[in-house]
């Protein structure tokens, strides 16, 4: 249709929580954890002219050494792969779009959130040409001298100092209004000591996964929620009790709804494939306190046959099925301490903290939201420094891998941000915040 004008039509109606679909945090009647509801398209949408032989992705697979690539394009053909360092070609490969090739890197340069090294790709097929990057790093999981499992990066233990992303801004809820925007938070959490940003029940675009991987920040993906409306016990009821459901029950756990079932699968699927080549995603995270929770051990298999390279957080919360590679724990309401039976897996604070500071001039509601209150910038980072000093930091040697603060940034109700919602002030100073979390290493 070249030599014609044409007009395209999109239509989106969004049912949000009145529906079974993945929706995120959104609800028609917003309050405490559950923010505004919005529909529209809320990411970059773009058309662009290509070759009918042309590049449709890029499988990267990259290890210590080099990385294996597999070109997909839309018909057979021949596919060539530069690698490059800044300005100095490196390797190149050439094969058969859709098998794997293989680039090997002399004297390699790895990947770590101190040192986010990158190499840049060039592919050519046919008449296109697509430029893309790759960071040399692997996740896995070994025990420590003392039989504990613990976190590997690069085949070396390392600490997982996360805080929570919830990825909602005051000026354009799920879409950031700028890419400083994206900058910032990121940028800001990396100078406050933090080496890990949870994407709590959200997919950002790409273009937030390329500043993480560029400056330097490990991020754990959340898969989005979905389900009919949540049962209190089920989701509210294990903040104060140890209380665990079998995630069979589909009636129990909202999601007796076949069809809604299905398509959260392919929706993972897709996020999956969509993030797998960012150098900073290090884990999948399936469901989080139950939320449209369903057969977990088997979603987890099905994560890990899509991604073996990267560790699985089957039910961050509560509900734990026992599968994953980690034991993952919220605690709010009382003191952390390491659980006395022994798990094989590692053991995650995945949700904690949440304390509250609300300055009204810089919060979009009158409400406070938070697990504990302050009325001070004195007595938050006190506060701050003492829950870590007494049940943090005591933890690490007896096994705990990995921390989610909870969060980066106040949202509408929940003023428990380290940043406020208009990300005009950072409640506690950075170098204080920096001071405590740097603490946080596997010696």
């Amino acid at each position: 249709c070249s030599d014609t004008d044409n007009d395209l039509h999109l239509v989106e109606q969004d049912p949000s929580a009145t529906g079974p679909g993945a929706r995120g945090k959104q609800k028609l009647q917003p309050g405490g954890i559950w923010y505004t509801a919005q529909s529209g398209i809320w990411q970059t949408v773009w058309l662009e002219s290509v070759p009918e032989l042309h590049v449709t992705g890029l499988t990267l697979e990259p290890d210590l050494t080099g990385a294996t690539i597999t070109v997909r394009t839309t018909h057979p053909t021949p596919v060539t792969i530069g690698m490059r360092d800044g300005d100095v070609a490196l390797a190149t490969a050439a094969g058969t779009a859709g098998q794997p090739l293989r680039i090997d890197v002399p004297e390699p340069h790895l990947w770590t959130p101190d040192d986010p090294h990158l190499y840049d790709l060039t592919v050519r097929a046919g008449a296109d040409e697509v430029a893309s990057y790759v960071g040399l790093r692997t996740f896995g999981i070994a025990p420590d001298a003392g039989g504990r499992a613990r976190l590997l990066l690069n085949g070396q233990p390392y600490f997982h100092a996360g805080v929570l992303d919830q990825g909602y801004w005051s000026d354009g809820l799920l879409t950031a209004a700028s890419d400083e925007a994206l900058i910032f938070d990121i940028q800001t959490m990396k100078d406050m000591g933090f080496t890990m940003l949870r994407k709590h029940i959200k997919v950002e675009p790409l273009r937030w996964y390329h500043h993480c991987d560029r400056l330097g920040m490990l991020v754990w993906q959340d898969m989005v929620n979905g389900g009919g409306p949540y049962r209190r016990r089920v989701v509210e009821l294990p903040a104060v009790s140890p209380v665990r459901f079998d995630d069979r029950h589909r009636r129990l756990f909202s999601r007796e709804d076949d069809h809604a079932r299905a398509q959260w699968l392919s929706e993972t699927r897709e996020t999956v494939e969509l993030l797998r080549n960012s150098p900073c995603v290090a884990a999948w995270v399936p469901f989080n306190e139950g939320w449209g929770q369903f057969d977990a051990n088997e979603v987890a298999e099905t994560v890990r046959l899509l991604d073996p390279s990267r560790p699985v957080d089957h039910a961050s919360g509560w509900h734990d099925q026992g599968g994953g590679d980690f034991h993952s724990l919220h605690v709010y309401f009382r003191p952390f301490r390491v659980p006395r039976k022994p798990d094989p897996r590692v053991l995650a604070l995945s949700e904690y903290g949440g304390y509250s500071l609300h300055l009204s001039e810089h919060s979009a509601s009158p409400t406070e939201f938070g697990y504990r209150r302050y009325s001070s910038v004195a007595d938050l980072a006190a506060a701050f420094r003492r829950l870590h000093a007494d049940q943090i930091i005591p933890a690490i040697p007896k096994g705990l891998s990995a921390t989610v603060y909870t969060q980066v940034s106040d949202v509408e109700d929940e003023t428990n941000g380290l940043l406020t919602f208009d990300r005009r002030v950072v409640k506690i100073p950075v170098d204080e915040v920096r001071q405590v979390i740097q603490r946080l290493r596997v010696d």
